[in-house]
């Protein structure tokens, strides 16, 4: 059997390798949500000399699209890294990743740390302290993956496939996170669209959740992490290059550009 160290090596060099995504064998011994999340932890260390420190989380099949597209029927969390952070106006191109997927979300910044209390966290105690909110883009690799055969701790230790982001201007005031309506457009074209309720709920639903995540693990949020919350339409895959522009009413927008 391997050890989560090993497991995480492994990780590693099959990304450097561009070795497609494929499920993790028994030797690996990922057999529930606690080794998947510390081999994550094993491989997001490894990653730490060439990307340096995170920035916050990326939290993935929020909503219920997004979870039949997957198969899975549960959220999933990953590192997000700061080195991998763009702003709105960034040039994406597809032979930097194993395969570009883009997602379309509603970030939030969370204003101090949120340690383990007596009872979890939810959407209101979690609310209190977001202290910003931005649209913002996540940046998927999924390295060509077979979506018909995806094994959900699989995913998860492979960072749950966080690639990065692009970020819009963080706003310290917004309106009602659930109502916004988020429009994607490809060359002016509008292509898809989806509301904030469509993900748990309401934003902050997934945001506590992954507070109480991390304190199972021994961690926990902290003052200035920037969490995606998770995309409001399934995720795209470019096949051809374009100019991406994502509305979020009432918060802003984010574009970028796509180079096949």
């Amino acid at each position: 059997m391997l050890t989560k160290g090993e497991v995480g090596r492994r990780l590693l060099d099959e990304h450097r390798g561009g070795t497609r995504f494929h499920n993790l064998g028994p030797e690996c011994g990922v057999a529930d949500l606690a080794s998947a999340y510390a081999v994550q932890r094993e491989y997001v260390a490894l990653m730490r000399p060439s990307q340096g420190a995170a920035a916050g989380y990326k939290i993935g099949l929020t909503s219920q699209r997004m979870q039949q597209m997957c198969k899975i029927d549960q959220p999933i969390a990953g590192v997000l890294f700061a080195s991998r952070v763009k702003k709105s106006g960034a040039a994406l191109k597809t032979r930097d990743y194993g395969r570009l997927g883009v997602e379309f979300e509603i970030a939030v910044r969370v204003g101090r740390d949120l340690p383990a209390m007596g009872t979890p966290y939810d959407a209101e105690t979690v609310g209190r302290v977001v202290d910003g909110v931005c649209a913002a883009v996540e940046i998927v690799d999924d390295r060509n993956a077979d979506f018909a055969a995806l094994d959900v701790l699989s995913l998860i230790a492979d960072n749950s496939w966080s690639g990065g982001a692009v970020l819009g201007e963080m706003r310290s005031s917004w309106p009602d996170l659930a109502a916004a309506k988020g429009v994607l457009f490809i060359d002016g074209k509008e292509i898809d669209s989806g509301h904030g309720r469509d993900v748990l709920g309401h934003p902050f639903v997934p945001l506590a959740w992954l507070a109480n995540r991390l304190i199972v693990d021994g961690s926990g949020l902290k003052a200035g992490d920037i969490v995606l919350t998770g995309s409001l339409v399934t995720t795209k895959f470019p096949k051809e290059s374009g100019r991406f522009r994502y509305e979020l009413a009432g918060i802003g927008t984010v574009d970028f550009t796509v180079k096949v």
